[in-house]
């Protein structure tokens, strides 16, 4: 556990999500050194919890309740359960919002004010308050009232439309991407909201409401693929791994394995042909130019697709390397944090936990004055300070107890 002091050391959180949106934007907020308190269900936890296998093994090798998944969203943060049913429990919650900066919830629109926990009852007793929703769709339009998850936008946002190989080919057919890009992404912007949001209270003084939904998320990070229809027309396609607007981008074949060709400018592309020894490609005019590769890629990809089948994958990577060409292997998770280059940076950090074991944990990718954020502290077991929150707001240990009776706790 580390106690070095971040950027946002003087910030309070109070992170009544789970799942992986908001709990995602709760880690960020943490990474950089806010106090992030955990609010769960006593017996249960985040969903996320158990979502395994696989489970983090203690120090006998026997699986605990830490799921991968759990332990992905929650380094760095502190959890007490509160029943949110219980009038005990509603009122711990109100007594963490009076100091807290900001709030981040996920429920259902609705829910928490039948419990006198949205934004207006809190704003009330903490103008100051900084209270951000996470939903699917978002407070208004004609499905704010539905759930969703990430794999359900990825499809209604456009993504899934844009993501596999091209029709008429092995395998066609449109693909979720292989994380929780939906997630992560909401959870990116999450944080920078209520970092704003932070800014402006310096200037005003006063708090104020963040509405985030994961289908608006979705659809602004269409990005290039949303402007080439707007503008176009013209309905993007899947392309498998070959980019709608720059080539050569794609997988290319080595006589020994695949590598990443990603050819960003006229100037790399004439380095390319060099390396292969054909450098009157970057005078034909129907390369020369990226717009002319776009449009005759048919043409070109035949001439690279035979070029490095020539080649053993790392002598070209060398190669193109030395030459300043964008290429790398495809590699697999297990060969990620054995690059070099991740290593370099400590993108692989060991947290001591409860547990009686170090956690493996993927660092934030953050760093300030040459210096990486420090991971705090283990995801935190269920209700694993409970006692201590609650002892900060005054409660003594005969009414933890009574609270703990009440299965208010």
């Amino acid at each position: 556990m580390s106690t070095a002091a971040g950027p946002l050391s003087h910030v309070r959180v109070l992170d009544l999500s789970r799942i992986l949106a908001a709990p995602w934007a709760g880690q960020i907020l943490a990474d950089l050194g806010a106090e992030v308190i955990k609010i769960e269900r006593p017996g249960a936890g985040d969903d996320t919890r158990s979502w395994g296998p696989p489970f983090l093994k203690d120090a006998e090798g026997r699986d605990t309740r830490e799921a991968g998944y759990y332990l992905a969203v929650n380094r760095g943060k502190r959890s007490i359960t509160v029943s949110l049913e219980k009038p005990e429990g509603q009122q711990i919650v109100r007594e963490l919002a009076q100091r807290a900066d900001i709030v981040l919830e996920n429920y259902k629109v609705g829910t928490l004010a039948r419990y006198g926990l949205d934004e207006a009852s809190l704003r009330k007793i903490n103008p100051r308050l900084i209270y951000c929703s996470v939903t699917g769709f978002g407070q208004t339009g004609p499905r704010r009232d539905q759930p969703a998850y990430d794999f359900l936008i990825q499809a209604m946002g456009g993504l899934m439309s844009v993501t596999g190989e091209k029709d008429g080919k092995p395998g066609a057919g449109p693909q979720k991407v292989g994380v929780p890009i939906v997630d992560l992404m909401t959870g990116m912007y999450t944080a920078v909201s209520v970092l704003a949001a932070l800014a402006r209270r310096n200037e005003t003084g006063v708090g104020g409401y963040i509405d985030i939904a994961m289908l608006d998320v979705q659809v602004a990070t269409l990005a290039n693929q949303a402007m080439n229809y707007l503008v176009s027309d013209k309905v993007p396609q899947r392309n498998g791994n070959a980019h709608p607007n720059i080539q050569p981008q794609d997988v290319y074949a080595c006589a020994d394995g695949d590598v990443i060709l990603v050819v960003g400018n006229d100037g790399q592309f004439a380095k390319l042909c060099q390396v292969f020894a054909h450098p009157e490609w970057a005078a034909d005019a129907r390369f020369a130019t990226n717009a002319q590769r776009v449009r005759n890629i048919a043409e070109l990809s035949a001439v690279l697709r035979e070029a490095f089948g020539q080649w053993e994958r790392d002598r070209l990577i060398a190669a193109l390397d030395a030459a300043g060409v964008p290429c790398g292997p495809i590699n697999n998770v297990a060969e990620v944090f054995e690059e070099p280059q991740v290593k370099a940076r400590g993108m692989l950090q060991h947290v001591p936990h409860p547990a009686g074991v170090d956690v493996p944990l993927v660092a934030s990718p953050m760093q300030f004055d040459g210096a990486a954020l420090p991971i705090r502290s283990a995801p935190p077991l269920l209700g694993e300070h409970s006692a201590g929150i609650l002892s900060e707001l005054g409660y003594a240990e005969a009414d933890i107890a009574a609270l703990r009776l009440k299965e208010a706790i």
